[in-house]
């Protein structure tokens, strides 16, 4: 696809105010890592359960999925597909064997020959199916850098047999214990040696990782797990932006640990929207089911939570935005001063000379192949609403907001500023 092509795309998106209904329906996959729309929205985890019976909630199931915002269905049975895309939904399926009992190799992937990892990824596949809604194959999660080597062979194995499908892997965040390998999680001695040893080893088609210090810093009142958020957050996209990757991030939505703050609309719109300044090319919600967590979308006996009518709110933002965001280069991230903890790039930016506002900002700064500028300024206070101002470093640029409720655009007023509930993000257009 063109540049040309890209423009009238997102102007067509901007003028005819398209509602969250309209995008999920609109000819692009942004579940299917091979198009230039890739924005997946996942629910994590198994559609059926990790154990035996392997049943499915058959009143929130994948139709509660699609109803929620959700365009990739993670994860499910090859026989799950076709009603994956009657729904419009994704499918990144498990590994399992021919009775469709999932096969555990989360762990085991190195205990296998070359040969034996060939011939399993190629039965994934053919397990799986041609369906177009299969968009990929549940390979690892939370792998030590000892698992890279046989990861290294299953995704070269899924190219060869699904080019152009998704080998998912997802990683430790930066909290995991570091150390050798029979010791630690991760295996090495710091945090950036087991990002760079998994490009390196892997050759992975993105980076995804997960990271729930948003709820488990109390709502970030405690500052020290806070850092950990997003030091993980800046950390993975400098590390997939040196190597040309696409990068994704795996988020709370239930009540991690016991005692911990719960999900909230703040909280999970923090979550969305930080991911979104970072320039993250899509949102993952740890987990749909509840599966021994409390406050989960889905509870434990089935049924819709508040966290579920909340999270929709979310995703529905999510997939007004990313006919846009999907598109976009990030450039830049900055902070306004003072920051929420140490460490953190301040304003100035490249773009953006300052701001100002009573609670901090997130500033993320993008570039459209057009050479458009977009900013996504972010609200980092859980607790209050903030109004802020912002001056570009070109004086004079005209600026226009992008609804995430429709999409449509309308004038940025700096005199009166903007509004933002706590938690929430507004992305905003930058010149002609």
């Amino acid at each position: 696809m063109t540049c040309k092509f890209f423009l009238l795309l997102i102007a067509s998106v901007l003028s005819q105010m398209v509602t969250p209904t309209q995008a999920a329906s609109a000819p692009l996959d942004y579940s299917d890592i091979s198009k230039p729309e890739f924005f997946p929205i996942i629910p994590w985890g198994p559609l059926h359960g990790w154990q035996p019976p392997f049943t499915q909630n058959t009143n929130n199931g994948l139709e509660s999925m699609a109803e929620c915002g959700f365009n990739v269905a993670g994860f499910v049975f090859p026989s799950d597909v076709r009603l994956c895309q009657k729904l419009g939904l994704g499918a990144i399926t498990l590994p399992v064997d021919n009775s469709e009992v999932p096969l555990n190799y989360r762990r085991e992937w190195r205990k296998l020959s070359l040969d034996q990892i060939d011939q399993r990824v190629k039965t994934m596949v053919e397990l799986s199916g041609k369906n177009p809604a299969v968009k990929g194959y549940f390979l690892s999660d939370e792998p030590s850098v000892s698992d890279f080597p046989a990861l290294g062979k299953a995704v070269a194995a899924v190219r060869k047999y699904a080019p152009g499908k998704l080998a998912y892997i997802n990683l430790y965040p930066n909290y995991a214990t570091v150390g050798p390998t029979n010791t630690s999680q991760l295996g090495t001695s710091n945090y950036t040696d087991y990002l760079e040893r998994f490009v390196k080893e892997v050759n992975p088609q993105l980076i995804s990782y997960d990271n729930y210090m948003v709820e488990m810093s109390q709502d970030l009142s405690d500052s020290t797990k806070a850092a950990r958020y997003y030091s993980n957050l800046l950390e993975v996209r400098r590390v997939a932006l040196a190597h040309h990757l696409p990068y994704l991030n795996i988020v709370s939505a239930n009540q991690i640990r016991p005692g911990t703050t719960i999900p909230s609309p703040a909280n999970l719109s923090f979550q969305a929207y930080t991911t979104l300044a970072a320039g993250y090319r899509g949102v993952t919600w740890y987990t749909y089911y509840s599966t021994g967590y409390r406050y989960a979308p889905i509870d434990s006996t089935g049924r819709k939570t508040l966290t579920w009518a909340y999270l929709k709110e979310v995703n529905r933002q999510l997939t007004t935005l990313a006919p846009i965001m999907s598109r976009l280069e990030s450039t830049a991230v900055f902070f306004s001063a003072p920051s929420p903890v140490e460490n953190l790039p301040l304003l100035p930016g490249n773009l953006v000379a300052s701001a100002t506002c009573p609670t901090s900002l997130m500033i993320g700064e993008f570039k459209h192949c057009s050479g458009q500028s977009y900013v996504m300024v972010v609200n980092l206070s859980l607790e209050r609403s903030g109004h802020f101002t912002l001056q570009t470093k070109v004086s004079d640029q005209p600026i226009q907001i992008i609804s995430a409720m429709d999409g449509s655009l309308s004038p940025y007023d700096n005199k009166n500023g903007v509004w933002l509930t706590a938690g929430q993000g507004v992305l905003l257009l930058v010149g002609n």
